[in-house]
């Protein structure tokens, strides 16, 4: 069954909330035509970074096709665009249809501020768990680098974010693409108990 992946961006997202998953995600689909990963903006001109980066999206929220799968980056401008309502109204849209919905860092409150989490338990890096907590009356999980409510799943900062997308791999691709991806980026995870993915309820 063919999978599209959209990674959401906007001026102010941080770069390695988005390019790490990217990387993981993509270098499992080569060798796979029928699969595809998108990057998703509100317009069709250059995104500008957090520290800079300059990337050009491939779709827009008006012509974004059905995703298997959304990734929700941090940064500065991620809280910005909780205000943004062609993006929340995006995101309200394109979720219902997600296998999986994902946020690295504080994505998680652009996560939560559209509403797409509802009153699922969440994570975010560890700076901002009390902000998220005061600003969008989360249920924030402390301690962990990843975080699973359902088909939620955040990722605290940063590099957990490349700690998430190879769990993720693992369950859209099996585990042989996780061994694949994990060897072709050199990349050891999870390298210590911490690192495993926390589950609501458990």
């Amino acid at each position: 069954m063919a999978i599209t992946v959209g990674v959401l961006v906007f001026d102010g997202v941080e770069e390695m909330d988005f390019a790490g998953p990217w990387e993981v995600l993509a270098c499992v689909m080569e060798g796979r035509p029928d699969d595809r990963i998108l990057l998703v903006s509100e317009r069709t001109g250059p995104v500008v970074c957090d520290k800079g980066m300059r990337v050009l999206p491939d779709v827009t929220y008006q012509d974004c096709p059905p995703l298997d799968v959304i990734v929700i980056p941090g940064g500065s401008g991620a809280r910005r665009e909780t205000g943004n309502r062609k993006t929340v109204a995006w995101l309200r849209k394109i979720a219902p249809g997600c296998t999986w919905i994902t946020s690295v860092c504080t994505g998680t409150f652009l996560l939560v501020g559209s509403g797409i989490a509802g009153s699922r338990r969440v994570t975010t890096h560890h700076q901002f768990i009390q902000l998220l907590r005061d600003t969008e009356n989360a249920d924030v999980a402390e301690g962990v680098r990843i975080m699973r409510d359902g088909n939620i799943v955040t990722a605290g900062g940063v590099m957990s974010g490349i700690e998430m997308s190879l769990w993720l791999v693992g369950q859209l691709f099996g585990p042989d693409a996780v061994s694949h991806a994990r060897d072709y980026i050199a990349y050891d995870f999870p390298p210590r108990e911490s690192q495993e993915v926390a589950v609501a309820g458990n």
